[in-house]
């Protein structure tokens, strides 16, 4: 078949063991048109053949991952220049990575994990400048990480964990402009400290480096590393202080910090972070244990260890109370102190016995989950979508948007439920936004940002083009739903209808701090350019993520002479800035406007295109001319009516009032960012802080309330 362009045999049960069963290889060179070619999934072994030399020179695509595969990589691989994707994860494979794996300039994606790999890093790696993802991980690599890799500038993920690579962390990674996903380099032997242009790692999402033999201090730039999610930094011999600057890392999720020579106190502002997991055991912490935040949840935190100078916390801890320096109050009678110590060194085995389990188990669930990593890139065909979708069928129909339909569905891979953006071709500019869209979602990363799971570029059974976009699913939909439900029943209407002040405000600081990391935290600007409520989709916890990238626009850092004054996008009327309309360029203060016109669209539940607006009325005047004494009058009525049902007068006329005060900061600020000269526009990092600030004073009421309700 010397046409075949395309051989897919993966996810079989090929693979006899006898010693010359790959030499159907030999056999393939005949395809000179040969492009792809997935063995993978199988069970295949022995050596790869070096007749691999000879196959197609066209070959961009090579999978050998997760077979029983021996012997070393043959040198011979290099002569395959137009490979693109080349894996042989999870294999037997031993020897050394040859140098001329520097000659496959055009690899994007390289993985040699889980094998038996020895010897140093070829430094030729520098040449692959296209490399986005390298996994390494889990092999017998030694010597030191060569400080060539800092050449791969389109480098998004680096997993060089479970090796024994030695040596300190080369400055130059930091450096890596794109690196965004995930920055693994776990469980080896490298030693000195976290170099400060750790700090140039603003995208990054994901960042291990446990157990090591790093030391000194974490350093301060930690905290410019606004992208964070996931941080590991336990197991090694890190020592004085958290640093205050890690309070910057609004976004970050899971958080290791034990079995290090930490000490100081747990610094309360842990407790304003969005944490689910924190472990700071086995470090020299003392003093008081905070109570707020993923403090209030005893198994989302870990704090054994420190040598019993721990005091305080919520009661699950079971940590001794905090002295009171009340002289008549401490003392305690020799027999208690028996028991307490008693008690106390038995639960201190209890919770070490339970830590050393806990840490094993989750120690092999990484390495099971490390042999995966390639198969979370999934790749998904136009008949898989198909099926996904019962045939595109209506009644999976979520959404609707200018150049595409969305719907629900069922992945057969794994059984995952996705959003599927299928892009109508017929309109124009569909294959413009489709391509904008797949470059912004590429290496964004952000909590607070729709995650793109994958996309399809293929034909459909007609033979017509077909693209389309996989994203996670939002399972309660967009927020133009819960402001402007039109299809439900009146009981499911009402339920949507109801959101409080207090998840408003908590969306609407959601969907800023996306657009302030588009604007300032990320390598270049990123405008969205069509910022609206259907555009922002929510969460099984009513988590707000900006969506719908079709419209994005990259803005360049120095001003081009060159660029045309024109927009060259509108937006969408009513949220569209003015400017826009009269030919100016793109700006961020475009996207601040859209978002001060949907922030008063989510207080007043009234749109911008609402008939109520002619001639010079529209929705920011009719706002700024209710403040500061009317703005109760313009505010959704569900606000008003919320249940205030205390028996205590001065506490019910306290939580009106801070509630009243909240919905006048959030008009105020609607207002602020609407304006129709761009320039005089609130900073979006403002808007967060002031935000941040009105919710907290809304909490601290809406406790108080609570607390007296349940008495």
């Amino acid at each position: 078949m010397q046409n075949l362009e395309r051989l897919y045999l993966s996810s079989n049960n090929l693979g006899s063991g006898e010693v010359d069963e790959l030499n159907f290889i030999n056999s393939l060179a005949n395809c000179s048109n040969l492009i792809a070619l997935d063995l993978g999934e199988n069970q295949f072994r022995g050596g790869l053949p070096h007749s691999i030399a000879n196959l197609s020179a066209k070959l961009h695509y090579f999978a050998f991952g997760n077979n029983q595969l021996n012997g070393s990589i043959s040198s011979g691989i290099s002569n395959l220049v137009s490979l693109n994707f080349l894996s042989m994860w999870n294999n037997q494979l031993t020897g050394s990575i040859p140098r001329e794996i520097g000659k496959l300039q055009n690899l994007s994606f390289l993985s040699f994990s889980d094998n038996q790999i020895s010897g140093e890093i070829p430094s030729s790696i520098e040449n692959l400048s296209l490399l986005e993802q390298l996994y390494l991980e889990n092999n017998k690599l030694s010597g030191v990480i060569p400080s060539s890799i800092g050449n791969l500038k389109q480098l998004t993920t680096l997993n060089l964990s479970k090796n024994d690579l030695s040596g300190s962390i080369p400055d130059q990674i930091f450096n890596i402009p794109h690196l965004s996903i995930s920055l693994n380099l776990a469980q080896n032997h490298l030693v000195g400290s976290i170099p400060p242009k750790i700090g140039n790692l603003k995208v990054l999402t994901e960042f291990d480096l446990s157990d090591n033999n790093l030391s000194g201090e974490i350093s301060n730039e930690i905290g410019l590393c606004s992208s964070f999610e996931y941080l590991y930094l336990g197991g090694n011999f890190f020592n004085g202080s958290i640093p205050p600057s890690m309070s910057s890392l609004k976004g970050i999720r899971q958080l290791d910090l034990s079995r290090n020579n930490l000490s100081g106190q747990i610094p309360k502002f842990l407790e304003t972070l969005h944490l689910e997991k924190l472990n700071l055991s086995f470090n020299a912490f003392e003093g008081e244990v905070p109570m707020e935040g993923i403090f209030t949840n005893a198994s989302a935190i870990s704090v054994v260890g420190n040598s019993n100078r721990l005091c305080g916390g919520i009661a699950e801890l079971q940590l001794p109370k905090c002295p009171n320096n009340d002289p008549k109050k401490d003392k305690i009678s020799s027999v208690f102190k028996i028991l307490t110590s008693t008690a106390s060194a038995v639960l201190g085995l209890t919770m070490i016995s339970i830590f050393i389990f806990c840490w094993l188990k989750k120690r092999r669930e990484a390495q099971s989950s490390g042999s995966t990593s390639e198969k979370s890139l999934w790749k998904v065909s136009y008949d898989m979508l198909l099926k996904a979708t019962d045939g595109f069928s209506s009644t999976h129909l979520v959404g609707v948007g200018s150049f595409g339909s969305v719907y629900k569905g069922i992945l057969e891979q794994d059984g995952a439920i996705v959003a599927i953006k299928v892009l109508n071709l017929q309109c124009q500019g569909a294959s413009k936004s489709f391509m904008a869209e797949c470059k912004a979602l590429k290496n964004i990363r952000h909590r607070n940002l729709v995650k793109v799971i994958t996309s399809c570029s293929s034909i459909d059974f007609q033979g017509n083009d077909f693209k389309a976009i996989v994203y996670e699913f939002m399972a309660n939909g967009s927020l133009e739903r819960w402001l402007h439900p039109v299809e439900e029943s009146e009981e499911e209407q009402y339920k949507i209808q109801n959101l409080s002040i207090l998840q408003r405000i908590s969306i609407a600081i959601d969907v800023a701090s996306a657009i302030e990391y588009l604007h300032h935290d990320y390598q270049e600007p990123v405008l969205h350019c069509d910022l609206k409520p259907c555009n922002v989709l929510l969460d099984d916890d009513m988590t707000a993520h900006v969506g719908d990238f079709g419209l994005v626009r990259f803005l360049p850092e120095a001003p081009n002479p060159n660029q045309s004054s024109s927009v060259g996008v509108k937006g969408t009327t009513g949220y569209a800035a003015p400017e826009y309309g009269l030919g100016n360029k793109v700006s961020t203060n475009g996207d601040v406007y859209s978002y001060g016109i949907l922030l008063l669209e989510m207080v007043t539940r009234i749109k911008p295109t609402d008939a109520m607006f002619e001639g010079d009325l529209n929705l920011h005047s009719f706002a700024r001319m209710a403040l500061p004494d009317r703005v109760m009058d313009i505010v959704d009525p569900m606000l008003i009516n919320e249940e205030m049902a205390a028996t205590d007068d001065r506490l019910r006329q306290a939580l009106y009032n801070s509630r009243e005060e909240c919905l006048i900061s959030m008009v105020r600020i609607g207002v602020a960012c609407s304006v129709e000269s761009p320039h005089d526009r609130m900073n979006i990092s403002r808007v967060v802080h002031e935000l941040q600030s009105a919710r907290k004073i809304l909490l601290q009421a809406t406790t108080g309330f609570d607390k007296q309700r349940r008495q």
